[in-house]
């Protein structure tokens, strides 16, 4: 009957590579042979290292022959520092991962061998395999050697073959072997073979759908191979998305050529293993498959833990993988999976590698988000998985009391009517029973939510109707109970409101290379009317619908056959068709509007073109209501220690339980009454960890299942169980090592478990057995009593036999399994001089850049005693040859603290001890240990208390309710107590030094057990006991510490003030104040004062007088710390307050009526106003000043006003007249005070003084000009006063002045005139204004192009200024106009000048005239000319000029003359 059964349900979970074709597995056998001689193969060859013989599934393999291994040829390529850089493939390699198969010489000697093997007695069985052994792997030597001779000279021949005719050779690619088309299961490997021939030889490039296959962008998905013209693409673990048409295209220089190949890979329903799938590569009993000749070593560090979050927060988890080698551009596989379903990126899960860290982020947490999360790394050498669960809340409810939100909404059933709509009810119900749901649906594309039932149901299923066909929906349900509605849930996915039929006609079954792929039937027959339905059942009955399913007619070819679904009351033969207005495609349907609590019948008719067939049997009475019931509560709950924060919870399954969806988990505090859901998501298991518990407190559980009907009633409460780790037995020790050997005795040394179960260790057990011939005898037990150290001598041994040793570790919970057998040692007396090996090495102190090692000595000292011990480091993954030592020079000590670490490396070490013969035999190495100071580390702290007692304290946060602390003295463990005392609290241990001394000096360490090594040191010097010495001193005897001594003061009114502060001081705090050692007491003259916030100690007196000279001192007393502080007020000090004091005295008084602030004063504006003023103060409405100088007034201002407070008197421009004594007089019936301002003599010449630094300050840079005269140099100042005193220097020397040059003062300007410059007249030029300080001096250079261009302009001005003067020029005497009566004499004489004398020419009306008897013209003296007409008539009006010219210019003059008739000037008046 098996062998009918179809291999895909045999082997499914494991399937066979060798599950092919008939011409697959031919064309596989033709390349067996090639893979015997892979290099590197240990696994699948019988000629090396024994046999392995794989089962037909590769799920077994059965070791044959035991032979020692060799070490494995490397094919790692490194540069010259030993850094892999890469890997080589050797020329003789075949594949093997796909070989199955032996030689027929092989297969032979496996026979006989395995049947000798069987028939061999336990005396000869060694020596038989042995000798089989050798004469196999001379036959493998001998073929293999042939078969590389061979092939060598084949391939020379080849090679030289084709140089003597590489022309005639030369021809296309061609495809001897096409590859073939491939349907396989998913998550299976496929391989696509061809041989090409071709010359030159062709580069094959292999394509997916006409893309270009790149296996460094995928790693580990596609496996690329060419030998020998035999190219292969290999697709690793195959899913939907790799069905595809494949090419191979061959190319060279003759052409190109290409062959195609499908793949299709098909998932068969309900036998797919649900598990996590295996990865392509499966750890073998020698060790993981290497490819290339490298073996991967993948480490999951830095990882997540159990986590919690609340629904609409972001989690991220994370985990560090480090992969050795690490190969440039080698990237591993990273999936990750929820519940051991693997997880695809999405909108709520997005998968992040950085290269060395792959991260898991959670967008949006929901409900369904919870589970078991599971990182898998697969690299070609095998996988590492880490997992760990996370837990997700609800979010806060909207309405106090609303239950949480249902989850995993669902789409069981989708037709174009309806779509059948589940959930998981949620684990917490607000506390009031959930009344209902509601179900709520969108249109894809739309943000419109549409509630699709008026009332809510409390099934946890409900059909959607009112749907349009063709258009796709998402969906969300919201629980409700009496306080109100839930959050909605999570949507569910999109799906199409169409049949079953007509979805898949349109999804059709299409690959992506050739379109579509239709399955059909046989050609339909027409005009068949289609036979009965069968198998019509009900699958689903609730009060709400119920649901039909059937099978189609048995006959085949019928034409496109559609279905009819009719119901019938029971007890009535009346049939109603149920689908009237268009028949059903497929074959399940759902009823709707039915009665609840009638009983109905059903049955179907099939219909199509040619007819309506007969209905099918009907079912039997269906009653209409919910069938599936409530299960019933889980029976008993029993609860399990597992950690300090978690517990295990099992319990008895519900009985005869439906369709259960699965159980929640509630826990609470014993005697609190307030349960707490333990898990938010379902789960199936009858068993749950239930996380996030507090250490230390009972608790007690409660499980209810849950099914689509509802949840049921709790179960019974559990037994209390108290947080607490679990206590198991130890793992077995490791590392065996023999210590010492003598005639008839061994010592032996171990490692401790990894894991000890949760208590301590309590001893070891040593068992030995005897090996004879290779052949372990029986084991015997050599301790009866357990030996706490980790080294024993087992006894009564026999020289010169060989033994094997195993050891088992014992704690409270018993004796756990014993190890692996350790090798083989040799029992003979070792004679060698040097020491044998140190054991039990420890780490401690593990810290970022640093670790302290300890170790136990040789048990073997040799020929002399052990004087050292060297210690050696390398780097985890380096070479041997990489060892070097820590320490240079052999310390005697066994502990060391070796620093400058490079932190996140990994390192191993190992010890050797020496003597005088020498070093001897290096230690077993360490376990790897990680450079990490771990997070919350803490260091012993030393502290000294009040009492003075000095103490180590010690921290740990990791600790358990086992842990302890083991206090340590240069490494050895406490435990003489007359010179410490260890006090333990909590988390918190201290180490007390009862009598500080030199005999305490040394390392003080502690170690906290059941802990991740938690643990610190504290060196204890003599310096260091010095300073605590002195700090315990100051505490047994304390002072009270002073911010301040005693000081004093002044306060207003002249009161002297004495105060300190004090450091710090307790309300019970005294004071002693002190005058000269007699204790002074509150009282009128002395006012004392304590302020106990801010520790300030004052006294006050009220003023000072001869009597209180002499010292102060305030003595503090606060519990049994005192204090004291001094003031020696003597001498001139006591004096010199004093006078101050009444001063101040004064000084008040003189304040309390209307008083000058600040003095009279003056200032000088910018302007260079002199203003006198004075800030006054408490002055009001009938407060009067009075201003006078030189005691005559010159100023009053009265009735000042409040806001008013400085007087000011201005002095525009003063001069020596304003030299004089000013006073301000304020007073009023409060009394008056006087401010005097004296501004004579010195004082008048300060302020000019000022005055004049102002003018000067605003003087402006030293300017050239030039006049008629000379040249001319100045300065402009913004005010100038009649006392200034400037001086003006000539190359740095004062100038005489004389008639040629002078200086002077025009408004602000102040100048220098030089007349007629000469060259002597070039140099510096500066005036210095004198302010009584340092003045300002101005400078200007006279000389060069500047006295060149000034000088030119000399002359041009005085050659203009000279025709300016000398030009002709009329002077007057001329009117504009003249009105004459005719007949009148005129006469008009003008005054002419000019040198020399000009030419006098007369005009009128712009024409020259001359002198007649009518109009005389006269020029006399040279200076004055004269027009006369002697009797003016008509003719003579006009406009008339006169002209004078020399050489230096002319000018004219003009008038008018206007002649008039008597006559007419009586008529125009």
């Amino acid at each position: 009957m098996s062998g009918s059964i179809p291999f895909y349900q045999k082997h499914h979970r494991h399937y066979d590579r060798g599950y092919r074709s008939t011409e697959a597995e031919a064309k596989m056998s033709h390349y067996k042979s090639s893979s015997r001689y892979s290099a590197g193969s240990s696994i699948s060859s019988t000629r090396t290292r024994g046999l392995n013989v794989s089962s037909h599934s590769g799920l077994e393999e059965i070791k044959l022959s035991p032979v020692p291994k060799r070490s494995k040829p490397s094919y790692l390529a490194v540069d010259k520092e030993n850094q892999i850089i890469g890997y080589v493939v050797p020329i003789f390699r075949g594949s093997q991962e796909f070989t199955s198969g032996m030689s027929d010489t092989e297969e032979t000697r496996v026979r006989e061998t395995a049947g000798y093997m069987a028939r061999r007695n336990l005396f000869t069985k060694g020596l038989e395999m042995e000798r089989s052994e050798v004469i196999s792997r001379k036959e493998a030597m001998r073929e293999s050697a042939e078969r590389i001779s061979l092939n060598k000279r084949i391939h020379e021949h080849e090679e030289h073959f084709k140089r003597m005719n590489e022309d005639s050779l030369m021809h296309p690619p061609e495809f001897v072997i096409k590859p073939r088309s491939h349907t396989v299961w998913e998550k299976q490997c496929v391989r696509l073979h061809c041989t090409v021939s071709g010359w030159p030889d062709p580069r094959v490039i292999w394509y997916k759908n006409n893309v270009a296959i790149d296996p460094i962008t995928s790693p580990g998905k596609y496996k690329l191979e060419s030998r020998y013209n035999v190219h292969s693409l290999e697709i690793n673990k195959c899913d939907f998305d790799d069905t595809a048409q494949y090419r191979v295209s061959a190319m060279n220089s003759q052409g190109e050529q290409s062959a195609f190949a499908s793949v299709v890979v098909k998932r068969f329903k309900g036998e797919v293993d649900e598990a996590l799938p295996l990865p392509r590569r499966t750890v073998a009993e020698d060790g993981p498959i290497s490819e290339y000749g490298i073996t991967f070593q993948t480490h999951i560090v830095d990882k997540f833990g159990v986590s919690f979050g609340r629904e609409g927060e972001t989690m991220s988890l994370g985990c560090t993988v480090i992969i050795y080698p690490a190969l440039h551009r080698y990237q591993p596989e990273i999936q990750w999976y929820r519940d051991d379903v693997l997880l695809t990126p999405s909108k709520w899960t997005h998968v992040h590698w950085s290269g060395d860290r792959a991260t898991l982020t959670l967008t949006h947490l929901n409900k369904e988000d919870e589970g078991l999360y599971t990182l898998r790394v697969i690299t070609k050498s095998g996988y590492e998985t880490y997992s760990a669960y996370v837990f997700v809340r609800d979010a806060d409810a909207e309405v106090e009391g609303a239950p949480g939100a249902p989850l995993d909404v669902r789409c069981l059933d989708a037709n174009k009517d309806y779509i059948i709509v589940s959930w998981k009810q949620p684990a917490i119900d607000g506390g009031n029973p959930i009344v209902g749901y509601f179900v709520d649906r969108c249109e894809v594309g739309t943000n419109h939510w549409v509630q699709c039932n008026d009332t809510p149901v409390k099934f946890a299923r409900f059909p959607v109707t009112g749907l349009v066909e063709g258009r796709s929906y998402i969906f969300r349900v919201r629980a409700v109970n009496k306080s109100g509605m839930s959050r909605p849930s999570r949507v569910s996915e999109p799906v199409a409101a169409m049949d079953p039929a007509d979805r898949l006609r349109m999804r059709g079954t299409s690959a992506p290379w050739t379109g579509q792929i239709i399955v059909t039937e046989e050609e339909p027959s027409e005009s068949v009317v289609p036979g009965r339905p069968l198998d019509l059942q009900v699958t689903e009955a609730t009060k709400n619908y119920v649901v039909l399913s059937w099978k189609p007619p048995g006959e085949k070819g019928l034409e496109g056959v559609m279905y009819y679904v009719e119901k019938c009351v029971v007890g009535t033969d009346s049939w109603q068709r149920v689908n009237t207005e268009l028949p059903v495609k497929s074959p399940r349907f759902a009823l709707f509007d039915l009665a609840e609590g009638k009983s109905y019948h059903f049955r179907v008719r099939c219909c199509n073109a040619a007819g309506v067939g007969e209905p099918s049997e009907p079912t039997e009475a269906t009653t209409v209501g919910d069938k599936l019931d409530i299960p019933s509560a889980p029976g008993k709950v029993v609860p399990t220690r597992n950690t300090d924060t978690s517990v295990v919870v099992s319990w008895e399954a519900s009985s005869d339980a439906k369709e259960l969806v699965g159980y929640y988990i509630e826990a609470s505090i014993l005697d609190s009454g307030v349960w707490e859901p333990c898990n938010n998501k379902p789960v199936k298991a009858t068993r749950f960890v239930c996380h996030g518990l507090v250490t230390g407190e009972q608790y007690v559980f409660r499980v209810r299942a849950v099914n689509a009907a509802g949840l049921s009633q709790f179960s019974p409460v559990s037994e209390p169980v108290e947080v607490k780790a679990a206590i198991a037995s130890p793992a077995p020790p490791y590392g065996i090592s023999v210590l010492e050997c003598v005639r008839d005795s061994m010592v032996l040394g171990w490692k401790q478990p990894t894991f000890i179960g949760g208590a301590d260790i309590t001893g070891y057990f040593v068992d030995y057995r005897e090996v004879i011939d290779g052949v372990p005898g029986k084991w015997h037990e050599a301790n009866i009593k357990a030996v706490s150290e980790r080294a024993y001598r087992v006894s009564d041994l026999q020289e010169n036999k060989k033994y094997q040793f195993q050891v088992r570790a014992a704690n409270m919970a018993g004796v756990g399994i014993p190890s692996l057998p350790s090798e083989t040692f040799l029992c003979e007396e070792w004679t060698i001089a040097v020491p044998g090996p140190p054991h039990d090495l420890q780490i401690r102190e593990v810290r970022g850049d640093s670790l302290v090692l300890l170790w136990k000595p040789p048990v073997y000292q040799g020929r002399d005693p052990v004087n050292g011990f060297y210690v050696d480091i390398k780097e985890a993954d380096a070479p041997e040859e990489a060892w070097r030592g820590v320490n240079t020079k052999a310390v005697e000590k066994q502990f060391i603290k070796i620093k400058n670490l490079k932190e996140g490396e990994t390192y191993v070490f190992r010890v050797r001890a020496q003597n005088k013969a020498g070093v001897g035999k290096a230690s077993d190495v360490t376990e790897p240990i990680p450079a990490l100071t771990k997070p919350g580390t803490k260091e012993i702290v030393v502290e000294v208390d009040d009492e003075g007692v000095i103490s180590l304290n010690f921290e740990c946060c990791d600790t358990t309710p086992d842990s302890k602390f083991v206090w340590s003295k240069n490494y050895e463990e406490i435990t003489e107590s007359s010179r410490l005392t260890i006090e333990t609290k909590a988390n918190k241990s201290k180490t007390i030094f009862n009598t500080p001394g030199e005999e305490d000096i040394g390392i003080y360490s502690c170690l906290v057990t059941h802990t991740d090594g938690a643990s610190s040191s504290y060196t204890f010097s003599t310096e260091e006991l010095k300073r605590l010495l002195e700090i315990s001193h100051d505490h047994k005897f304390p002072i009270i510490p002073l911010k301040s001594e005693l000081a004093v003061e002044l306060l207003e009114k002249g009161r002297v003030r004495f105060w300190l502060q004090a450091e710090q001081m307790t309300a019970n705090g005294k004071i002693d104040y002190v005058f000269n050692d007699n204790v002074v007491s509150q009282g009128e003259k002395y006012k004392m004062n304590f302020d106990k916030n801010s520790g300030v100690i004052e006294m006050v007196m009220e003023s000072l007088t001869p009597g209180d000279e002499g010292t102060y001192t305030f003595q503090l007393k606060d519990g049994k710390a005192t204090n004291q502080s001094s003031l020696v007020l003597i001498g001139d000090v006591f004096k010199q307050l004093q006078k101050e004091s009444e001063f101040q005295r004064k000084e008040y008084f003189r304040k309390q009526g209307p008083h000058f602030i600040e003095y009279l004063g003056y200032e000088v504006s910018p302007e260079c106003c002199v203003v006198l003023k004075c800030k006054v103060g408490n002055i009001k409405k009938d407060t009067s000043a009075l201003w006078s100088k030189d005691k005559h007034q010159i100023k009053a201002d009265e009735q000042l006003g409040f806001t008013e407070g400085v007087l000011k008197l201005e002095i525009a421009q003063i001069s020596k007249k304003d030299s004089g004594v000013y006073e301000v007089v304020l007073k009023d019936d409060r009394g008056q005070d006087t401010s005097t301002l004296s501004l004579v003599d010195q004082g008048f010449k300060d302020l000019m003084n000022e005055v004049f630094s102002y003018i000067a300050n605003s003087s402006t840079p030293l300017k050239i000009t030039s006049t008629d005269e000379g040249i001319r140099l100045y300065t402009f100042v913004s005010y100038y006063n009649d006392l200034l005193q400037v001086t003006w220097q000539h190359k740095d020397s004062a100038i005489a002045f004389s008639d040629r040059i002078k200086s002077g003062v025009v408004g602000e300007q102040l100048w220098l005139q030089i007349t007629d410059p000469t060259e002597k007249d070039m140099g510096k030029y500066a005036i210095e204004f004198n302010d009584g300080k340092g003045g300002l001096r101005r400078t200007v250079e006279l000389s060069g192009q500047a006295f060149d261009d000034a000088f030119a302009e000399f002359q041009r001005l005085k050659a203009a200024a000279t025709a300016e003067r000398n030009r002709a020029r009329v002077a007057g005497g001329l009117p504009d106009v003249v009105t004459i009566q005719e007949g009148k004499a005129l006469n008009l004489t003008c005054n002419i000048s000019g040198n020399p004398v000009p030419e006098v020419t007369w005009l009128k009306n712009d024409r020259e005239i001359t002198s007649d008897e009518h109009c005389i013209l006269k020029f006399e003296s040279g200076k004055f000319a004269s027009f006369t007409i002697t009797a003016v008539n008509t003719s003579d009006s006009g406009k008339y000029s006169i002209l004078v010219k020399n050489k230096y210019g002319t000018e004219s003059g003009d008038f008018t003359v206007s002649v008039f008739i008597p006559e007419e000037a009586g008529k125009k008046k």
